[in-house]
């Protein structure tokens, strides 16, 4: 079966089979589900018990404790819900994988150092990581135009959550409260309300947006960055407001664009719909 690496902050996909991870921006490392690993390399029914065994003989067997130690991260599950998972960063889990008898042992392994090198590749030069977005969304489909102004978007994304982290904001949970907060103040609905209306479940939002939605999103994220930097905002309460402030300015634009073309920017318009049609109606 062709092997796959989907790029991205959540999921990637060896031999058509999910598994979870996650950036540590601090330490630079990728961390990975070891019962999504487990799963692929064993077949397993039930992973999480094949997990807890091998960890116990390791443990009987004296193994260094650097393979057995795992990070305990929420991630979302099966069933949607957010639960704690153990997560190995890439040397842990190449020794873990040489613990478990599979023929995709090997493969696998090459699969695991294809995937941590591609990050370190961008962070030595972001134009790849751009580079790749673009390839990814042209494979699936997405018009051109589109394309240009959703990787814009990832660009002052990670400038407003750069600001974030230096001024101290607390990490992935509240960064995602204070996305919400602009999201609101931009579009006037909650992120669930929103992915509610264009009818997505687990699908990325901003990968159903529209041209304009998209355009609101940015002028959201880039008016708090420049409002964080001129408050010189620092901790959660003051990013919040910030946050707040920038999103208004994009709301207050969208609400003067509404009124002047008497249609609104907000729609139930998706990527899903999109492949059902024979012509390239997407951009608003």
């Amino acid at each position: 079966m062709k092997k796959e690496l989907v790029i991205g902050n959540k999921i990637v996909v060896f031999e058509g089979k999910n598994i979870r991870r996650y950036w540590d921006d601090e330490k630079e490392l990728w961390y990975f589900s070891v019962v999504d690993v487990i799963a692929i390399l064993t077949d397993s029914s039930n992973p999480g018990v094949y997990w807890r065994v091998l960890k116990k003989r390791l443990l009987s067997e004296g193994a260094n404790e650097t393979v057995t130690k795992c990070n305990g991260l929420k991630m979302p599950a099966a069933d949607g819900k957010m639960r704690v998972t153990d997560m190995a960063d890439t040397e842990t889990m190449f020794r873990l994988v040489q613990s478990v008898p599979s023929p995709k042992a090997e493969p696998f392994k090459r699969w695991l150092a294809k995937v941590g090198y591609e990050r370190v590749q961008e962070i030595e030069d972001p134009e790849l990581a751009s580079k790749r977005a673009k390839a990814l969304y042209k494979a699936k489909g997405y018009p051109q135009s589109w394309i240009e102004k959703r990787v814009r978007g990832i660009a002052i994304r990670e400038e407003l959550t750069d600001e974030w982290k230096k001024r101290k904001v607390g990490g992935d949970q509240k960064y995602a409260i204070l996305t919400a907060e602009i999201s609101k103040a931009t579009f006037g609905v909650t992120l669930s309300e929103y992915k509610n209306l264009k009818g997505l479940k687990r699908e990325n939002l901003r990968d159903h947006m529209t041209d304009l939605e998209l355009i609101f999103t940015m002028l959201g994220e880039a008016s708090t960055t420049e409002i964080t930097r001129k408050d010189d905002a620092k901790g959660f309460e003051q990013n919040k407001s910030a946050a707040v402030r920038g999103g208004r300015v994009a709301g207050n634009a969208r609400k003067e664009l509404e009124t002047q073309t008497n249609q609104s920017v907000v729609t139930k318009q998706n990527y899903l719909r999109l492949k059902e049609k024979t012509k390239n109606n997407f951009n608003v």
